[in-house]
């Protein structure tokens, strides 16, 4: 299972700065709502991924705001680590005062600042050598490691830290493929109502 595989919509962002959602279960209207806010359907690997190509902060924060909102009415298992609808580090040049990226064996931050560290800290990570370098602890699973850096960005967010995710995928086209998911069980079969006699 992919790291965008977790929740039922995950929105997140490429290196070269697409914004992209990733749709895990059907969602009634969730088509409509995306290409609606500006989305681009594409194809690819098993999946349909939604993408808005690298525009400034100001238009993709809103065009997947309004997006978030509308699927937010059909699931709330959403997670939204986009930085490219941010406005601090809204561009790959920007330098925040977080860092977090995730790779195939670990999860590690970099912090600019005290306040940051602290942060970090109290979501669970841990000092890893040189000064203001933390990582996840090894044995978290993929699920779990991903809850504390929405946790840990949400709380950085909140008190006016800039921070940025790199899910370490470079480009749309190295999203990772559909996880293939067991069918669903067949449904049960029609009941008849119970009728009361009436007295």
């Amino acid at each position: 299972m992919a790291l965008t595989d977790h929740h039922d919509v995950f929105i997140g962002s490429t290196g070269d700065g697409w914004t992209f959602v990733v749709l895990n279960r059907p969602l009634r209207n969730a088509a409509r709502i995306l290409t609606g806010a500006g989305f681009t359907a594409r194809e690819h690997q098993g999946r349909t991924l939604y993408l808005l190509p690298p525009e400034t902060a100001e238009d993709a924060h809103e065009r997947a705001g309004v997006a978030a909102y509308g699927l937010m009415a059909h699931t709330l298992d959403l997670v939204d680590l986009a930085w490219t609808t941010r406005q601090h580090g809204a561009s790959p040049a920007a330098q925040p005062d977080v860092t977090i990226r995730f790779t195939d064996h670990a999860v590690t931050a970099t912090a600019a600042t005290g306040q940051a560290d602290a942060v970090l800290v109290q979501h669970g990570f841990i000092p890893a050598g040189a000064k203001r370098q933390y990582a996840l602890p090894s044995g978290l699973g993929e699920r779990d490691a991903l809850s504390a850096v929405v946790r840990a960005e949400a709380h950085l967010y909140a008190d006016g830290i800039s921070v940025r995710i790199d899910l370490g995928i470079a480009t749309w086209q190295d999203i990772p493929q559909a996880v293939s998911r067991p069918g669903a069980a067949p449904a049960p079969p029609p009941t008849t109502p119970v009728q009361r006699r009436s007295r």
